[in-house]
């Protein structure tokens, strides 16, 4: 299964969101420029975020990006399905019932076992993202990444993030 890069950009942001202060915020420009991606590009994922109750965009030119709710109550299934969408990456097409030797729909009663089978094994890969959780990569970042690594993405939050005057957190 391939996913888009708009799912390693949406999870990197929202792991650099988790080390914004209460209240700040950071900018989409300042998150585009940490991971060398386009404004524009970035948006779009920032905003299904938003969407997805994950992030809240404040307005103005003080405003930004942070997180909605609680890293912990954040899984990686939640940015995964805000950026691709609930749809599975598997749509069977029923092309057994297509060629010249196809036969009468009366045939094709049975679901198509290969249709059972790729979403069987998406129900688990969904399983296994739901159980990962924003708090924990960030902490296992925080505890094993060389810390050159750790040393640098804080600085680039805490330089980059914006104070807000006013704000109500649901963290």
């Amino acid at each position: 299964m391939k996913l888009s890069e708009g799912v390693e950009a949406a999870i990197h942001c929202a792991a650099a969101l988790v080390g914004v202060d209460d209240g700040a915020t950071l900018p989409a420009a300042a998150l585009a420029e940490q991971f060398g991606l386009s404004s524009s590009y970035l948006l779009k994922h920032l905003n299904a975020l938003v969407a997805a109750g994950i992030c809240e965009s404040v307005p103005g030119p003080a405003g930004g990006y942070r997180l909605a709710r609680a890293a912990e109550e954040i899984s990686l299934l939640d940015i995964m399905l805000a950026v691709e969408g609930p749809q599975p990456a598997f749509r069977c097409g029923e092309i057994r019932q297509r060629g010249p030797n196809k036969l009468p729909a009366s045939a094709y009663v049975k679901p198509c076992g290969i249709n059972f089978a790729m979403l069987r094994a998406e129900r688990a890969y969904r399983a296994a993202l739901a159980a990962e959780r924003l708090s924990d990569i960030v902490t296992e970042f925080l505890t094993e990444a060389d810390p050159r690594s750790v040393a640098a993405s804080c600085a680039f939050v805490a330089r980059h993030q914006r104070p807000q005057k006013s704000f109500s957190t649901k963290r």
